[in-house]
């Protein structure tokens, strides 16, 4: 007894064999469309099954389920579902952009809501997917049995649509994957009537006819960068945003509303995704999210809180929500029944060409066939109507139809097709109106053979019905882009871009601990003052923009940088964050003086006062460096730097002595100087004194004076001339004019400041208390008085320094 025929195998030639069938079966059969008819078998059987069914544009609809079943049955057996599936997204006007299925009923939506079961729903031919089956009954593509061999299907659709550059397709297959954009209908017909004029037409040239996809649902392409790459290479990265302006509501508030969504963009996830960030304070300022979408379209509303900044906000969005999103074009599809990736748009456009041009000539030679065999069956009944009368005869005497044919075809020397036409003449032919019509259409029928002759011997005169069938498509069915193209290329947002521009109050303690409030934090009082905690005894105070950067002068003339929002923000009452965490500072540095800086441009200075009475002038821009840390100054043995500001070059700068002595004099005095060098004498001091304050005078401005027992003043600056014959030395200064009358009821002077009574202030004590008093509350005096009290401190306290906020900020 014979086992029959043993073969050993590798198993990992087997395995690779069996896997390699099973990928290509999948690449060929299921996921890649064909470049011609940018279609999957799929969607070709359904469409296909469609047109066989009778279902065309104008015909009834037909329920979903009969549908399913025509395509399963006959020619695609893998299950109702992704049948069902692939019918759905061809129905579908957000998935694709010129739609091939008409669907009636629940076909899903772009919030990912299912379609109803095809049992509810109906569909027929969309009017443009007749554009993709019209002459598929003359012989233009190849037929092929179906899976039982019981009947034929079209291996691919003659398809004068330019399916897979209007529609696009995606899909993934064994070690393969494509994801096509779709673009317009009107411009893809230019840039075929271009390329068939021009085979040698650069990219540059047709991206001028087709700048870039155009997605179903809008929005708006950020750049053209993505798009040329995917123009010349096939691949390539769009970045696509919502359409998004800022609108407002019936309660009077701002508004961002969204009208068109970044393709494949799922609406209701987009919603929810908003909410849950707004409650998790990721996205701070709105106040409520509405999805407002209807008939008339996608409209969500995220409704702002009134002290929101719109743009920010945006911005934020773009970064954390599919609000903006990125199609990676990979154009790949099946030529010749293979897998080709990177096909350019032209290469796309002229594989239809090609195609077409196949079409045609395929439909010609099968028209020209038929109008062949009709001249030849009308030259027989010619004859016939020549000779009526003997015919009549001939086939009366005949015995049966059989030998009357032969007599017929013996006689007038006829072929058998010719002389079967005569006997199936009927008799109302004889009537000289029916002869004429016979006559006629030979003509006519003479006349397209000529003209179907012609055609296919001259390839240009294919080209140009080509161009005219493109332009009736474009007539027929195009339409106006839905998505923009703007030339600003989006670009990743940095973490400042999701900032607020907003007022902070930055603190630095003895300590060396810093953190950052909001002006909400402090309510104005009057004055004295007791104030509140500001959390641990203070060193320095400043106002600033959350944008600003951050100056940090130490006691060894070194300067560090510092954005504001990288300083964390915290309550009142916390200690803040070790200043040496946020910037490579040594055990030894510590930080004597801070100053915002919101622009470092050229013409701009940074002017430095010490301690000792030195002043200093250089160009800002030194110290717009990523450099961790500068030296700002060289310091003389027990001085350091008190202020720091920034002066435009004719500016007036004032410096205020702890004694109550203030100087005025022209910044051009001050030569400019490097960072390495000293500075001059701009004030000389008593024995015992100290500078405690310098700044920029300001116009119709005051000097605001602040002592250790909690006594200021505001000074009309006009009340300091300016030294006319100020000359700055290395060693020799000036002493001033009195400013403050200072003894031992206010104590020495402890801060000075040039300021506008129209803003508020915050006094600080060595404790960390700090107060808020309006401008108008503290007393404007002359040069020789004392003040007014404006803290009230308490026992072993003492003020340490102010800061004024900015005019818009005033209660």
């Amino acid at each position: 007894m014979g086992i029959g025929t043993v073969r050993p195998v590798a198993i990992e030639e087997e395995l690779k064999s069996s896997y390699l069938d099973y990928a290509m079966s999948v690449i060929i059969s299921r996921a890649i469309p064909d470049v011609r008819d940018g279609l999957k078998p799929v969607q070709r059987r359904i469409l296909y099954a469609m047109d066989q069914l009778g279902l065309g544009a104008n015909s009834p609809y037909k329920k979903s389920a009969r549908l399913v079943g025509e395509v399963l049955g006959k020619y695609h057996p893998h299950g109702d579902v992704p049948v069902y599936e692939a019918m759905v997204r061809l129905a579908q006007d957000f998935s694709m952009r010129y739609p091939l299925v008409d669907g009636q009923g629940n076909f899903g939506s772009i919030d990912d809501d299912p379609p109803a079961a095809m049992r509810y729903t109906e569909a027929r031919l969309a009017t443009i997917a007749t554009e993709m089956l019209a002459d598929l009954d003359k012989d233009t593509v190849d037929f092929v049995p179906n899976f039982d061999g019981s009947l034929k299907e079209p291996t691919v659709l003659p398809s004068a649509l330019p399916n897979l550059a209007v529609n696009g397709a995606s899909g993934i297959a064994v070690g393969y994957a494509t994801n096509i954009p779709p673009h317009n209908l009107g411009e893809i017909c230019d840039a075929i009537i271009f390329l068939i004029d021009n085979p040698e037409a650069t990219p540059d040239e047709l991206l001028r006819i087709v700048p870039g996809p155009d997605f179903p649902t809008g929005g708006i392409i950020q750049g053209r960068k993505g798009v040329r790459d995917a123009h010349l290479t096939g691949q390539g990265h769009i970045t696509i945003r919502a359409r998004a302006q800022v609108e407002e509501t019936a309660r009077g508030r701002r508004a961002i509303v969204v009208t068109e969504l970044p393709y494949q963009t799922n609406k209701a996830t987009l919603v929810k995704k908003i909410a849950e960030l707004a409650r998790g304070k990721k996205l701070e300022g709105i106040a409520e999210v509405r999805d407002e979408s209807g008939r008339e379209g996608i409209r969500v509303v995220i409704e702002l809180k009134r002290d929101a900044q719109p743009q920010l906000l945006l911005n934020n969005l773009y970064k954390h929500t599919p609000l903006q999103s990125s199609f990676a074009v990979n154009t790949l599809a099946l030529v010749e029944g293979q897998p080709r990736p990177n096909l350019t748009l032209q290469e796309l456009l002229q594989f239809h060409i090609d195609f077409r041009r196949e079409v045609i000539a395929r439909r010609s030679r099968f028209e020209l066939k038929q109008a062949k065999d009709r001249a030849h069956i009308l030259e027989g009944l010619r004859t016939a109507l020549d000779h009526m009368e003997e015919i009549i005869q001939l086939i009366r005497r005949a015995k049966d139809t059989e030998a009357a044919r032969k007599a017929l075809e013996a006689r007038f020397s006829l072929s058998s097709i010719q002389a079967q036409a005569i006997l199936d003449m009927p008799l109302k032919r004889l009537a000289a109106l029916e002869r004429q019509k016979v006559l006629d259409e030979y003509a006519e029928v003479l006349q397209n053979i000529a003209r179907l002759e012609d055609l296919l011997s001259n390839p240009r005169k294919i080209d140009f019905l080509i161009q005219q069938e493109v332009r009736e498509l474009k007539a027929k069915a195009g339409d106006s882009r839905r998505t923009e193209i703007v030339e600003e290329e989006a670009e990743e947002f940095e973490v400042e871009d999701l900032i607020p521009h907003e007022p902070t109050v930055i603190f630095l303690s003895q300590q060396g601990y810093i953190k950052r409030l909001g002006l909400e934090s402090f309510r104005s009082q009057h004055r004295p003052g007791h104030g509140i905690s500001g959390g641990d005894g203070a060193r320095s105070l400043l106002v600033a923009d959350t944008h600003d950067r951050i100056l940090f002068f130490t006691q060894a003339g070194k300067v560090f940088r510092l954005k504001a929002y990288q300083i964390r923000a915290e309550t009142r009452t916390s200690r803040g964050t070790p200043l040496m965490a946020l910037l490579p500072l040594e055990a030894q540095d510590r930080v004597t003086a801070i100053l915002a800086v919101s622009d470092f441009r050229p013409g701009s200075y940074l002017v430095l006062a010490t301690a000792l009475g030195e002043i200093k002038r250089m160009g800002l821009e030194a110290f717009n460096s990523r450099a961790s840390s500068l030296l700002a100054m060289d310091l003389a043995q027990g001085d350091e730097v008190v202020a720091a500001r920034v002066a435009p070059g004719e500016a007036e700068v004032l410096m205020a002595s702890r004694q109550g002595r203030a100087i005025r004099f022209g910044a051009d005095c001050l030569r400019p100087r490097s960072r390495t060098a000293g500075g001059f004498c701009g004030m000389k001091l008593d024995e015992g004194d100290r500078v405690v304050g310098m700044d920029i005078v300001v116009p119709d401005g005051y000097l605001l004076q602040l002592t250790a027992k909690g006594f200021g003043k505001l000074t009309p600056l006009r009340n300091f001339p300016v030294e006319k014959y100020f000359r700055p030395r290395i060693k020799h200064g000036y002493k001033g004019i009195i400013s403050f009358r200072a003894g031992d009821k206010t104590g020495p002077v402890v801060a000075a400041a040039a300021v506008s009574p129209s803003q508020d202030f915050l006094f600080l004590s060595a404790q960390g208390n700090v107060v808020r008093i309006p401008g108008k509350e503290v007393s404007a005096q002359g040069r020789s008085t004392r003040g007014v009290q404006i803290m009230d401190l308490e026992a072993g306290d003492s003020a340490a320094t102010f800061a004024a906020l900015p005019p818009k900020e005033k209660s």
